[in-house]
């Protein structure tokens, strides 16, 4: 009786965690331990990034958190004519990395990871380190220069290269911002158990 109470209450434990999507931020974002505590297998996806990639964590958790706050279902606002009327969202960008489509179809058939998904830590994580590489080779930006690679993560290659971030203070400060807390989660990640 035990034995089937024990294996009815593990198969029950599986299938709810395999329904749940987590499309919310976790509660702390400025501290990456607290982060990590509350969501390990965001951190696991991280190191797997950084070994195959080349990417830090740490570079890695400030680019999400600036994109999409953690949220796997992160979308960037509406556009409205006339303030009232709906006109549709102002990107493709989606998920945990806010990936536009052309960017993660190209991932997807560069890396044959056909299924891979935005709202998948996993992928993300994954096309983060996709991506930032290429920035490296392309643009010659170290994988630790977070503000650099946030710039590129943000304007493309091609607009990195012809410097259109310059154009955007705004721009500039979120850059600075992204730093900032990679260096702030650099070194929280160095005392976390």
């Amino acid at each position: 009786m035990k034995r089937r109470t024990l294996v009815t209450g593990v198969l029950c434990a599986v299938a709810t965690g395999c329904g749940q999507r987590e499309f919310t931020a976790p509660r702390n974002l400025d501290d990456a331990c607290a982060l990590a505590g509350e969501r390990p297998h965001y951190v696991r996806a991280m190191r797997r990034t950084e070994r195959r990639w080349g990417v830090p964590v740490h570079v890695q958790m400030a680019t999400f958190h600036q994109e999409s706050r953690l949220d796997g279902d992160a979308r960037p606002p509406f556009r409205y004519a006339l303030g009232v009327i709906p006109m549709g969202r102002q990107s493709s960008a989606y998920g945990y990395s806010q990936a536009l489509d052309g960017t993660w179809d190209e991932y997807r058939a560069d890396t044959g990871n056909r299924r891979a998904r935005r709202t998948d830590i996993d992928d993300a994580a994954d096309f983060m380190g996709w991506y930032m590489t290429r920035t490296r080779d392309r643009n010659g930006i170290a994988l630790s220069d977070a503000r650099n690679q946030y710039l590129a993560y943000h304007e493309g290659h091609a607009g990195y290269a012809r410097g259109s971030y310059n154009a955007k203070p705004w721009l500039l400060r979120v850059a600075d911002n992204v730093a900032a807390r990679a260096e702030v989660y650099r070194v929280q990640l160095q005392t976390c158990r």
